[in-house]
């Protein structure tokens, strides 16, 4: 059979929730640029860049599993509904507590949080979501195809968010990223399923089942490998994005604009990366494209930590997006592939986990390193050490080359 670059989309319900998405992750975007600019304007830390960004990933280590569960048990659409909404308000109170003036770093701390904990349950639930509305055979282009709406709102959101900065101020950003989350929920809501379609689980005990999904996962070097490799780029490589105010301001020297720049120069190298992915479609030796695509995004990342010359670290921010959307993309396809459908769920919270959750201790680890020693030097560690450590992965575990396109059925 041929394959079609936008066959997903013929599923009118994934068609309304990317729909919805591309609206609501472009508000999101916004929204972390503007965050991050506020969080540096009142402390001029680079710590407390961290500690926001740690404040909002840790949730994905203590909860995520939880939501994994959850996914696993209760239909997951009205998981990621519950979830919008609870998102839409927590953004709607950080956008009055800026435009009011009593907005201050711990209130942006408590949010954070607070956004984290609903996201580690929304996430799980959003993965494996995909698999149940498009079917195994277009698991890939639908992945791609919202990889690309994610990436698409990375590098067109900072960029709005930057101008919006400079003639109507940080509370706009907030105020339209609360709005923005209306649109996944109208999708969300206009869903229709058969009953045969509303896929819950009674479980086993949840003590029971999350031992069941980490079994699985440690007996399957697979799926092991894929989720060690995501985990080495996120700690090592990832929270260079909570330092970016930081290049814009005092590095570069390009003000909030610059800052909306290098946020959409990273986005717009993953949308590309994203695009190829979905024009491409299912090929073999993906486990080639992993690895290759893990060095080149830290290298890249090396580049750009010591570049003091904006095009050229607009240009290294492209390719760290290129290079990370292909690693991400495909471990998260080849893991969905990989399980079983009673399953899913808690794998993908594991890899969720492992990948956003990491970032918490990157962040507040290079955050802490960035305050004794420098922004440009701790984030040039993170690099070399992501560097060295995948280059380390592939000669102990040369499997992840072998590792092929291929579902269990």
């Amino acid at each position: 059979m041929k394959f079609k670059p936008l066959t997903a989309l013929s599923y009118r319900n994934f068609r309304l929730f990317w729909l919805g998405q591309i609206i609501s992750l472009s508000g999101t975007w916004m929204h972390s640029a503007a965050q991050g600019w506020l969080v540096f304007k009142l402390t001029n830390s680079p710590f407390y860049l961290g500690l926001v960004g740690s404040a909002m990933s840790m949730p994905i280590l203590l909860f995520t599993m939880a939501g994994g569960v959850a996914a696993d048990r209760f239909f997951k659409r009205n998981i990621i509904l519950t979830a919008q909404i609870i998102l839409m308000f927590l953004t709607l109170a950080l956008a009055i507590m800026v435009s009011t003036g009593i907005v201050t770093v711990w209130h942006v701390l408590v949010i954070s949080f607070l956004i984290g904990t609903t996201n580690s349950f929304e996430i799980p639930a959003r993965q494996s979501f995909f698999v149940e509305i498009v079917g195994r055979e277009n698991l890939m282009n639908a992945i791609a195809l919202n990889s690309a709406a994610f990436h698409g709102a990375r590098m067109i959101g900072p960029t709005i968010a930057g101008i919006i900065m400079g003639f109507f101020g940080l509370s706009a950003c907030f105020y339209l990223n609360s709005l923005s989350f209306l649109a996944t929920i109208t999708g969300l809501l206009r869903m229709r399923f058969k009953p045969e379609e509303i896929k819950t689980s009674p479980g086993s005990g949840i003590k029971k089942e999350f031992k069941e999904g980490l079994k699985y996962i440690f007996n399957d070097s697979r799926v092991y490998t894929l989720i060690l490799s995501s985990g080495i780029i996120s700690f090592f490589g990832f929270p260079y994005a909570t330092f970016l105010p930081v290049y814009a301001h005092d590095i570069l020297k390009t003000g909030a604009p610059g800052l909306g720049i290098l946020m959409g120069s990273a986005g717009a190298g993953a949308f590309v990366g994203a695009i190829t992915l979905t024009i491409r479609g299912d090929f073999l030796n993906k486990g080639i494209l992993l690895a290759v695509s893990g060095i080149a995004f830290s290298i890249a990342l090396l580049v750009f930590s010591i570049s003091t010359t904006a095009w050229l670290s607009y240009l290294m921010l492209f390719l760290v997006g290129f290079g990370a959307i292909n690693q991400v993309a495909t471990a998260n396809n080849m893991l969905q592939l990989a399980v079983p459908d009673k399953l899913r769920g808690r794998v993908m919270s594991s890899f969720t986990t492992v990948f956003l959750g990491m970032t918490t201790i990157g962040n507040l680890s290079l955050g802490s390193l960035a305050h004794y020693i420098g922004t440009q030097y701790a984030l040039l560690t993170g690099a070399g050490l992501c560097l060295s450590v995948s280059l380390l992965l592939i000669l102990k575990r040369p499997e992840i080359l072998k590792i092929k396109m291929q579902s269990d059925e």
